[in-house]
Formats: structure tokens, sequence, C-alpha cells
């Protein structure tokens, strides 16, 4: 009985293979399986490799002129990046009027979106502080930088280097920091004395200071 048992069983292996890997086998060695109604499962066997570059492909050099549009930025300290460009006080009222007094109020006192932008000056030593580029900034550049990236809120970056000085000239005149007749350029800007200039402190923590390695970093 059990040489009975085994030829059975392998009669019913054999004939399970030859069902697997009959006329429908794929050319090449490999092995069709179908399920007991005859639909293909899948196939096994050698299949094409595509070769790979002879190196990445990482695309194509960056050149300066690429880079230029996109580097905008301005060292605050000294107006280092500042465009060519200038823009008087009544001229950036104008500016104002058009693109800025919708956010920012008559004068720049505080709109519907954004609060004053004049004043404060001095009360970054209290307890009342009152936060607006003439009592906050300690350089003169940095609302050149700010209004160029960020303004006007709905299409950043749409005014004109003109437009950017005459309307920071404008605001500068409002908080009292240049005359009425002040035009501000790559040359003027930085010169400007702002009142908190010495209010801040440099942050010489170990934590917050990093020395740029190049060779042989660990």
């Amino acid at each position: 009985m059990p040489s009975a048992r085994f030829s059975l069983i392998a009669t019913l292996a054999l004939a399970a293979c030859a069902q697997m890997g009959g006329s429908s086998a794929p050319a090449g060695g490999g092995m069709a399986a179908k399920t007991a109604e005859g639909i293909p499962l899948g196939a096994t066997g050698p299949h094409p490799v595509r070769a790979l570059p002879d190196r990445p492909r990482f695309g194509q050099p960056v050149s300066e002129a690429d880079l230029a549009a996109w580097n905008i930025d301005v060292r605050t300290s000294d107006g280092q990046g500042l465009p060519a460009g200038q823009g008087s006080v009544a001229e950036g009222q104008k500016v104002y009027a058009a693109k800025c007094i919708a956010c920012h109020g008559a004068d720049a006192k505080g709109g519907a979106v954004y609060g004053t932008m004049v004043g404060g000056i001095g009360s970054f030593t209290t307890n009342a502080r009152v936060l607006t580029p003439g009592s906050m900034y300690p350089y003169a550049p940095i609302l050149f930088d700010y209004i160029r990236r960020s303004m006007p809120m709905d299409r950043p970056q749409t005014l004109t280097a003109n437009e950017v000085y005459a309307v920071s000239a404008y605001i500068l005149n409002l908080n009292g920091l240049v005359p009425g007749d002040a035009v501000m350029d790559a040359a003027s800007m930085p010169k400007v004395q702002m009142p908190n200039r010495n209010g801040f402190m440099v942050d010489d923590r170990p934590d917050a200071k990093a020395v740029r390695c190049m060779t042989d970093c660990k």
C-alpha cells in the first residue's frame, strides 16, 4: 500500500507539472503557471536589463546670470546688495496710496490687515513696546529688503526698485527719521541713523556659532 500511495502522488505531481509547463511555457526555459481554468498567472524567466548611464545625470551647471534673479539679499548693516535706483518721499506717498494703503491704512497708522508702522520710538526700553520700522529696525536697509521681498501682500516682488526706495523714504519720513525732501538710494539709505541701532546684542553662545569645514571634516 505505501508504494501504491507513493506512485499516486508522483503521478499527480507529474500531471501538474505537465499542465503548468506545456506548450504555453515561455521560451528560454521559463514557467507559465495557470489556474485550474487555464488562466495564466504570470511567467518567470530571463528578461532584458536596461543599461545604466556611465555617470549620474544631475542637470547642467548654474551660471551667475541664472542666479541673478534670485540673488536679491541685502546686507543690511551697510547696504551691500542694494540695487540701482532711487525714490523720494513725495514719490513714495503716491506709491503708498496706490499699493499699500488698503492694508496699512492712511499715513501708515494701521489698517484692515496690519498695525501701525509709525511711532513707538524708544518703546523698546519699556514694557509697552510698539513694533514699527522706526522703533525696531537697527538699520534702514532692512526696510527696503522686507518691502521688496514681501509687499504688496497679494503681489510680492512686483514693485520696482524705484518704488521700493520711494516707499521706504516715505515710511522713514513718517517716523521722523528723514526730512520731507529726502531721496533714498543705495548710498543714502545705509546712512540713515535708526534709533534702535544699538538695541541688539550679539548672540555669541557656542551653540549659535558654526564654522564651515571644507577639508578633513569629522
